[in-house]
């Protein structure tokens, strides 16, 4: 107390300033209504600022939950993207009202993520509670990036594109010609479409998409471009180094692709196998 004390006495005199000039400030404001306005208008501009940078900290705060929202509205989209048919070279086809496609999407998030070994796997935030099984496709909003390998009630871990053990059945999409989608295990931002026919016509940066013979991903979901072209000197087939379009170090919100009929399609195929000849 006594030091805010001799802190009033020492600084009276340019208090009493202070004081004074306000109070003139006051009455020429007051009394003037030029300076009345200009004041008005200090006072909102200051008022205007300072809201600015309060919603900007509620912004900042609240990007997780707008992240969500996104993500909800992405896997509606990706949804309907799915389950529209494909109209070029096909007749219109109606369904009957009500009628559900025949993919699910789940959404989810990765919360561990490797990259730098032979075999790598990420673990995401959704499981068989949420929906999630075995064999499920899952991309992001680039495209492919791995298929569900293990589910626990909450969490599931997926084997990466960027595994020697990846396999997926791949096209170019300009002219349906097929290959093997693979891993060599060099770099992360490529793979590799190997075993594409000697006939295929194809030419740097061409698109490459998923097939039509998967029951696990729907057709021309995107996987990346031609970077280079090899042709294997024995079959004379072509192996085509694929830029992914995903970084696959940088794995975020993805999605879970089900195929309600999946299990049908294979059993299907299973019964119509040729026997085995002895």
């Amino acid at each position: 107390m006594q030091q805010i004390i001799n802190f009033l006495l020492k600084n009276s005199i340019n208090l009493l300033f202070l004081l004074l000039l306000g109070i003139s400030l006051t009455f020429t404001i007051q009394s003037h209504s030029y300076h009345r306005s200009l004041a008005v208008s200090s006072a909102n501009s200051v008022t205007g600022y300072t809201y600015e940078k309060i919603n900007e900290v509620e912004s900042y705060f609240s990007l997780r939950e707008q992240n969500d929202r996104l993500s909800h509205e992405n896997a509606a989209l990706k949804r309907m993207l799915f389950n529209t048919q494909d109209t070029v070279n096909k007749p219109p086809l109606t369904l009957p009202e009500n009628t559900p496609g025949n993919y699910k999407v789940y959404e989810a998030k990765v919360i561990k993520n490797s990259y730098s070994s032979q075999e790598n796997y990420f673990t995401i935030n959704a499981g068989t509670a949420e929906g999630v099984k075995e064999d499920m496709g899952v991309v992001s909003s680039q495209g492919v990036i791995g298929v569900v390998e293990k589910t626990s009630a909450h969490y599931s871990t997926v084997i990466s594109i960027l595994n020697r053990k990846f396999r997926l059945g791949a096209k170019i999409k300009k002219n349906d010609h097929f290959g093997t989608l693979t891993w060599n295990g060099k770099s992360t931002g490529f793979a590799q479409l190997i075993d594409v026919p000697r006939i295929a016509s194809f030419a740097k940066g061409d698109t490459i998409v998923t097939g039509n013979e998967s029951t696990i991903f729907p057709e021309n979901i995107p996987i990346g471009t031609v970077e280079t072209i090899y042709r294997d000197k024995v079959t004379q087939n072509f192996t085509l180094e694929v830029r992914l379009f995903n970084d696959m170090t940088s794995l975020g919100y993805i999605y879970i692709i089900e195929n309600k009929h999946k299990e049908e399609i294979e059993q299907l195929q299973e019964e119509t196998k040729p026997e085995e000849q002895h």
